[in-house]
């Protein structure tokens, strides 16, 4: 498996994106469903990355810089096929190896609390990997369907 940066708008993609935002969706209500789109991870503040297998997508996920010098995790996603294989995990590793060279202090994320079942498996791996809770990050609210999260970065050196 190899993860490299790339373009949200390849074909190859778009199921990823598109599972990523339907899961969104079926899981929360709409107005605390914060899944970015194909145009969202375009954005010039967003780095974009995906896992491949050859030449196929197993799954993907980004990093939006933020004001206070941290960077947002958004869009892990991970097709039915290849869950289990420790790819999600392999990308978050590798979106905070990116995030500490490009010298953000931490990521943070927002992702759907306890009151959404269909995210228990996603906190327990951002717990696993040393994410901790935390107050809403830059861009949100208090919403009881969010979890918010941080994970300080080693200082680059």
């Amino acid at each position: 498996m190899e993860i490299r940066s790339s373009d949200p708008t390849l074909p190859a993609l778009r199921p990823l994106i598109e599972g990523n935002q339907s899961h969104g969706a079926a899981a929360t209500a709409a107005d605390s469903d914060h899944t970015f789109g194909v145009e969202d991870l375009s954005h010039p503040t967003v780095r974009f990355f995906a896992a491949f297998e050859g030449e196929t997508a197993l799954g993907c996920g980004a990093f939006k810089a933020l004001r206070d010098g941290t960077a947002e995790v958004k869009s892990v996603f991970v097709c039915k096929t290849a869950r289990g294989r420790g790819v999600a995990k392999r990308l978050m590793d590798h979106l905070a190896s990116q995030a500490t060279k490009a010298g953000f202090s931490a990521l943070v994320l927002e992702t759907g609390s306890s009151l959404c079942p269909e995210y228990d498996a996603a906190r327990a791996l951002y717990e696993r990997l040393g994410y901790a809770y935390c107050p809403p990050i830059e861009g949100y609210g208090e919403d009881p369907m969010s979890a918010f999260m941080r994970l300080p970065l080693p200082v680059k050196g």
